[in-house]
């Protein structure tokens, strides 16, 4: 990836097949030498050529935040990339729908979403993070693959979006406005989750699984692009970010109903039909 000539044109091979709903070769398989830093800089150039067709950065995801996941996908640490404004979707209060047709192989995960009133800083702790963000929601990522039968190494996922394919998210609740300022962040490290697929339980999870909690996981990501990644990918005021699935994903698909209820922090659990 010597040029960023190439690295666009790796970039437009990627998007091209998340747009046609194709599979493509691992990254890593035709390029032995493709890393984490030649990574990201295909995934500026995907975000780049996204912009020029109109999308916005809204905000980030952060992959790969629970530990559990690590041996299954072979990966050994979290990453991250933007979210945007057309892949970004708040849910109406009680059923909704959700279009999944035009992902490839998609997969649900269940979320905490923090949005940011200030910019975080590398050094803060916890408490210090939770005091940057002014509303939490709760939400399903949906993330996809565009290489067979979702095997691949890390910087193949860097270089595709993250894996990222839709956030749908309930309403956000304002810190202070359910319960006390201080009180978000116990809560935020000790509440329980249920997913449920058309009524059946498909796993219970906890706080603690994405890093040991989502404000873990917050500030694992100020700390990990202070260090690497785009000079640009930084976590900002006014920015959303979605800190990583509390159960294992599952595969999705049109028809299917799911749900999640969670007990210990003031949020609305999730009810979405997904359609094609």
């Amino acid at each position: 990836m010597g040029t960023d000539t190439e690295a666009r044109a790796l970039a437009e091979r990627i998007l091209a097949a998340a747009d046609t709903g194709a599979c493509m070769a691992l990254v890593t398989d035709d390029l032995p030498e493709f890393g984490l830093a030649e990574a990201y800089r295909v995934a500026e150039a995907v975000t780049g050529l996204r912009v020029a067709r109109g999308e916005r950065p809204v905000g980030w995801k952060i992959g790969f935040t629970n530990y559990a996941m690590w041996d299954e996908y072979g990966v050994r640490a979290p990453i991250w990339a933007p979210v945007y404004d057309r892949t970004v979707v708040e849910m109406p209060a009680g059923p909704a729908s959700c279009a999944i047709g035009h992902l490839v192989a998609p997969r649900i995960e269940p979320e905490i979403v923090l949005r940011l009133a200030r910019t975080p800083e590398p050094g803060m702790d916890e408490t210090a993070l939770m005091g940057c963000v002014d509303a939490v929601a709760h939400g399903f990522e949906i993330v996809h693959c565009v290489f067979p039968d979702w095997r691949f190494r890390l910087p193949d996922t860097i270089a595709a979006f993250g894996l990222h394919g839709l956030l749908c998210h309930g309403a956000f609740v304002p810190v202070g406005e359910a319960m006390p300022a201080a009180a978000w962040r116990p809560a935020l490290e000790g509440f329980t989750i249920v997913l449920e697929r058309d009524g059946a339980q498909a796993e219970r999870g906890h706080a603690t699984a994405v890093l040991g909690g989502p404000l873990s996981a917050l500030r694992h990501f100020v700390e990990a692009s202070a260090a690497a990644g785009p000079a640009t990918w930084k976590p900002a005021a006014g920015d959303i970010v979605t800190t990583g699935t509390l159960t294992r994903p599952f595969p999705i698909g049109p028809g299917e109903r799911w749900t999640t209820g969670i007990d210990g922090v003031p949020l609305p659990g999730m009810d979405v039909l997904f359609t094609p």
